[in-house]
């Protein structure tokens, strides 16, 4: 009973960290605008921690938390609806994509995600934020401009992903041997 009390323990205390990390960086999009992807993009990365040492199902509860309290901390609601349709989820989703083995077929549903999720937020951020200044973007851009920054995009998207590989790695070789020592284990089993 010990034991578990102390995997819970560790979960929510972990849990309580990476949220507060997480709700910090969304909150200072509203300090440094020119970050309102970056920092989402962090905010992310962070829960990544909670899916490689604790599991998917705390990670996802994490993203929940976050996502709900980032609509009333975060004073840019444009980094607050990315996070929470793209960024909060996708370090959980990809963890659960890369079981398949086939490396095409990972490709190919990371990329369909992305355009839905990226679809949503185009959609939600005009008509739910009422944010249309994206649509004059987009017309001095010419007849193509739409296309051109989807594909753009897509490329940003396959940048971050291996980017967001390269994160965890660097955790689990750099920053864990040195949070809890060198023959370290995952603290807590599924």
């Amino acid at each position: 009973m010990d034991n578990m009390d102390n995997n819970i323990s560790y979960k929510v205390a972990l849990g309580g960290v990476i949220s507060s990390l997480c709700l910090l960086a969304m909150f200072f999009t509203g300090l440094a605008p020119f970050l309102y992807l970056t920092l989402p993009m962090i905010a992310g990365a962070l829960i990544t921690i909670i899916v490689m040492e604790v599991n998917t199902s705390w990670a996802f509860m994490t993203y929940l938390a976050v996502s709900l309290l980032s609509i009333f901390v975060t004073f840019d609601k444009e980094a607050a609806l990315i996070f929470i349709l793209f960024f909060g989820h996708y370090p959980i989703l990809k963890q659960r994509i890369e079981l398949l083995r086939v490396k095409f077929l990972q490709f190919l549903i990371k990329l369909i995600v992305f355009n839905i999720c990226i679809i949503l937020d185009y959609q939600l951020t005009i008509h739910m934020l009422g944010i249309s200044d994206f649509m004059d973007d987009f017309a001095s851009l010419g007849k193509y401009g739409i296309y051109l920054l989807w594909a753009g995009a897509n490329l940003f998207f396959i940048a971050y992903d291996y980017a967001l590989s390269g994160c965890v790695q660097m955790y689990i070789k750099e920053l864990k041997p040195k949070i809890f020592g060198k023959n370290v284990n995952n603290r807590t089993q599924n």
